[in-house]
């Protein structure tokens, strides 16, 4: 679990006030510093947990880690605000006779962005400091003839200090130790936050906010609310699809990161139009509720919430498609913000698109009840 922390600076760049208080900051820094890898999300759901816990009435958790807090849990109608708890991280695979660690992804880890960078390895004995070793440039470039060699996952290795295997077993370093990088929760300037697995618990930061907002508002719902913070979707959206078939939700909103597309590299005719700074992210897409999202935009041009819009075709990648396809079908609509540098270690976003961003939702649970007309005929 990660210490405390000073909230950072509240300063807004813009006129309106901010949702957030001095805990909700605390919260987001310890929450981003904090490791929750594929399949080991435990970690950071404790800490999630804790913090969501006054805010709602009841919570549990399923057999693989999935957590989630409800509000009103005997209404019959029920409606769900979920984001993932998962971060992308490595496995333990290999350690050879002179000590160096091999690894295997856990999630769509970037390999091109490993060399040189600081790790934990968790083991037995707790979190083991380690390295991504890399030759120095005098000894990668050779003659003309060579070409440098680039990083794949077959020729990166750890370097845990340890010069043979009994000593990094020593350490408590096993084969399917995960690995997570070290970096963690930092501002920049004019209102940018970096950190390793805004990827998601950012999502889940938002959604507990939502929750917040609720109780300390006096807000009564007419249905149940779900609040979860679903698992395992960096490798496939399994958590999300386990507990859509346990909680069997009237309606999802699903939030979840999406490309900043204004950065070198990235192809607007194929990427669309989307920046940081300039509010939540609305899709068109085959798994997005037509009806909803149209409920969704009212909510927003009434509440002068900007919001940017992508068209992402046959899936979203995000658990919008596990929600949607869910038991007998849910209409399910996807609220994303805006991210730079996605699956890297400096992920960035923008402090105003997370206060739109959970406005936004806060204001869509405001104007659903069970009489809501989703249907298409």
């Amino acid at each position: 679990m990660a210490k405390s922390a000073k909230a950072p600076a509240k300063k807004n760049s813009g006129s309106k006030k901010s949702l957030l208080n001095a805990d909700s900051h605390v919260f987001l820094r310890n929450y981003i510093n904090n490791a929750s890898p594929v399949g080991f999300e435990t970690w950071g759901q404790k800490l999630w947990l804790e913090y969501l816990k006054p805010y709602v009435d009841t919570h549990y958790v399923d057999p693989y880690g999935t957590a989630v807090g409800v509000i009103n849990p005997d209404h019959p109608f029920k409606v769900v605000i979920e984001a993932h708890a998962d971060e992308i991280s490595w496995f333990v695979n290999y350690v050879t006779p002179e000590g160096l660690i091999y690894l295997k992804r856990n999630g769509g880890v970037d390999h091109q962005t490993a060399p040189a960078s600081r790790v934990l390895i968790h083991g037995k004995k707790g979190p083991v400091k380690a390295v991504f070793g890399w030759p120095a440039i005098h000894t990668r470039i050779g003659n003309a003839d060579q070409k440098e060699p680039t990083p794949r996952t077959d020729n990166l290795w750890l370097d845990c200090g340890a010069r043979n295997r009994k000593e990094v077993e020593e350490l408590g370093v096993h084969i399917g130790a995960v690995v997570t990088y070290q970096d963690g929760f930092d501002e920049l300037a004019n209102g940018n936050y970096i950190g390793r697995a805004f990827d998601n618990r950012i999502g889940g930061f938002m959604i507990a906010e939502v929750a917040r907002l609720l109780k300390e508002n006096k807000k009564k719902l007419p249905f149940g609310l779900y609040v979860v913070n679903a698992v395992q979707e960096e490798i496939g959206l399994r958590g999300a699809e386990m507990i859509a078939r346990r909680i069997k939700p009237n309606i999802a909103v699903v939030t979840d990161v999406t490309h900043d597309t204004t950065t070198p590299m990235i192809s607007k005719n194929i990427e669309g139009d989307v920046s940081t700074g300039k509010g939540p992210s609305l899709s068109y897409a085959p798994a997005v509720h037509n009806k909803l999202l149209a409920i969704v935009e009212k909510v927003a041009a009434d509440k002068k919430i900007p919001v940017q819009w992508r068209a992402l075709s046959r899936s979203t990648g995000t658990d919008t498609d596990s929600f949607a396809y869910s038991n007998d079908g849910c209409p399910s609509v996807l609220i994303s913000i805006p991210l730079r540098y996605m699956h890297t270690t400096v992920e960035m976003l923008h402090r105003d698109d997370i206060d739109d961003t959970i406005r936004l939702m806060y204001e869509t649970l405001l104007t659903l009840s069970p009489g809501v007309n989703l249907s298409y005929l």
